[in-house]
């Protein structure tokens, strides 16, 4: 019981909470009419997985697992509510997408561009929400795996954010263009 009111438990919850709703909620999609190759997705898939693994699950002695730092637990907590708000903002960003979801690269039937919501901030406000949390959980596990975890995992959503682009860019021509010049990728007025 008290290792759930640690900001280590309680960063579990979330995520936890999120992925079953996330799970849940990849019903109501639309049919899918393009989708990258698994090919393609190999590519981005094994920096993501590999990240994943750094980040959630190192245990035992060495190296990978040293500390970081001494985090106290105003930082834990600092991390928990910073992991909360990048999970509001990929629901707020999943929630406006509606039916054109997908966790894979794909174009859905009646796809758009949406530019309104979230994604009048950034072209991209899922990836910007999990990196949120995802740094958050570095933060929270201070240990070598996890900064090396979200490394990884960011050059997973760098490389999967860029074949998105390609295929809308192929698809939608200079529509996307012109909303890509106007809104930044991840991060609001920066990149």
């Amino acid at each position: 019981m008290n290792d759930l009111v640690s900001p280590t438990g309680a960063l579990l919850a979330l995520w936890v909470l999120w992925m079953l709703s996330w799970l849940i909620a990849k019903r109501w999609t639309a049919t899918t009419v393009a989708q990258e190759s698994s090919g393609d997705r190999l590519r981005y898939g094994v920096f993501l997985w590999a990240g994943g693994a750094l980040l959630f699950f190192h245990t035992g002695n060495g190296p990978l697992v040293r500390p970081l730092f001494p985090a106290p637990d105003w930082l834990g907590w600092t991390g928990v509510a910073l992991a909360a708000l990048g999970f509001g903002i990929t629901w707020w960003a999943r929630v406006h997408l509606g039916r054109l979801w997908s966790s894979n690269i794909t174009l859905k039937e009646g796809h758009t561009i949406v530019r309104t919501g979230p994604y009048a901030l950034t072209r991209h406000p899922i990836y910007s929400g999990l990196l949120l949390a995802l740094t958050a959980t570095a933060i929270v596990r201070a240990v070598v795996a996890s900064v090396l975890g979200l490394v990884l995992v960011t050059i997973g959503f760098v490389l999967k954010m860029r074949q998105e682009e390609r295929l809308l860019t192929r698809h939608f021509g200079d529509a996307y263009r012109e909303y890509s010049s106007r809104v930044a990728a991840l991060i609001p007025g920066v990149w």
